[in-house]
């Protein structure tokens, strides 16, 4: 269910929704138009990759422009359109190249997709089945406001292939219209459910990019205060994780990032203090107890880089398990926005290489169809910064 449908939610009219999609490609269009006169070739990688990286800043920037400067009932129109569209073109995409199906379903009473590896393609070299190893419970970005799980299929499959796990995206209730702590109350809720499903909690894994990685952390700190098990890891894309937004690389970086130079959130926050650990994990004290191994990556020339910095250097200080990647010249959720890029497959390679490190060994077999876990995750602590 996404936002405009549930009970609540205004929308826009069909002509004012038809008049918001003709102006989104307006905007997107022009953004593109100025990529001649940006250097497009200038990077720290090669000449398709730059080029892409250009090309992709100008259009990812108006986007989101474009939509910020909406009215809460275009806006959500707009996400209803982009998502039924979703609908149509990711399940063939992913199904043909990924070999992954989607499937719409509730968990814990949450709405959500299930991304799971086709019973054709879960085979060995020798056409034996191999049992899925875990599942990762994902909490898509869109500074917890925007954006619908279908619009990361391509994302969750790409989860799929490099863990070999099954991923749940839950379609959490974001702001203004369910400000905090909505999300991470419905996130508990899936956690909560995939629990009393069997599934262990060595079997489990958060993960979530931009505002979903952020709520990924609020919900370990939820966990935490609510006596509940913590997952076997977690993994973060570019989380959204210090609300202050005070860090030096806030305006360091605006111009070489894909968001916007002002990022809302007093509409998710409702009051509550930015500084509030339960919404920005970098003030959190994680102990290593009840905080996961986990994996971050983001970019170097994105806005929250410096947050996402200090995050790391906490929890390595703390010690906890972690892995930290990031990368030079990029921006924020490039290995989502750009999965063809050198830094990209850099990431995912680190992925491959890490899934299962902090998972039990034995895949479950007690309830098909959700079985065990893999995770992107670490063995070994390593300096921020570090690829």
């Amino acid at each position: 269910m996404v936002m405009a449908d549930r009970e609540g939610v205004k929308t826009a009219s069909g002509p004012v929704t038809a008049l918001t999609m003709l102006g989104l490609v307006g905007t997107v269009g022009n953004g593109l138009a100025r990529l001649p006169f940006v250097h497009p070739f200038r990077g720290p990688g090669g000449f398709a990759d730059n080029l892409g990286q250009s090309a992709t800043r100008l259009a990812v920037r108006a986007f989101m422009g474009y939509t910020m400067s909406l009215p809460i009932p275009e806006f959500r129109s707009m996400e209803r359109v982009l998502d039924r569209l979703c609908r149509v073109v990711m399940p063939p995409v992913v199904g043909g190249i990924g070999r992954v199906e989607l499937e719409q379903a509730q968990v814990g009473g949450i709405d959500g997709v299930w991304c799971r590896t086709k019973a054709e393609a879960q085979v060995d070299d020798d056409g034996n089945p191999v049992a899925t190893q875990g599942t990762i419970l994902y909490l898509h970005g869109g500074g917890y406001i925007g954006t619908t799980p279908m619009m990361y299929a391509a994302f969750a499959a790409a989860l799929v292939r490099i863990s070999n796990c099954e991923v749940f995206m839950a379609d959490y209730r974001m702001a203004p219209e369910f400000p905090y702590p909505a999300g991470v109350l419905d996130a508990a809720d899936v956690y909560q459910a995939l629990l009393d499903r069997g599934i262990p909690p060595e079997h489990l894994i958060i993960a979530g990019d931009s505002g979903g990685g952020g709520l990924a952390t609020s919900l370990i700190h939820h966990l935490h205060e609510q006596g509940l098990p913590r997952p076997a890891a977690m993994a973060l894309f570019s989380p959204e994780i210090d609300l202050d937004l005070n860090q030096e690389s806030m305006t360091a970086n605006a111009d070489t990032d894909v968001l916007p130079w002002s990022i809302p959130v007093a509409p998710y926050l409702h009051g509550l203090q930015p500084n509030d650990d339960r919404v920005s994990a970098i003030y959190s004290t994680p102990e290593p107890d009840w905080f996961p191994p986990t994996f971050i990556c983001w970019g170097g020339a994105e806005m929250f880089r410096d947050s996402i910095r200090t995050f790391g250097e906490r929890l390595d200080e703390s010690e906890v398990v972690v892995r930290l990647m990031e990368e030079d010249g990029m921006f924020h959720v490039f290995p989502i926005l750009m999965p063809w890029a050198e830094s990209s497959k850099r990431v995912f390679k680190t992925l491959t290489a890490l899934a299962g490190v902090h998972v039990a060994p034995e895949p479950r077999t007690d309830a098909p169809g959700t079985a065990g876990t893999d995770t992107p995750a670490q063995a070994a602590p390593v300096p921020a910064g570090e690829t």
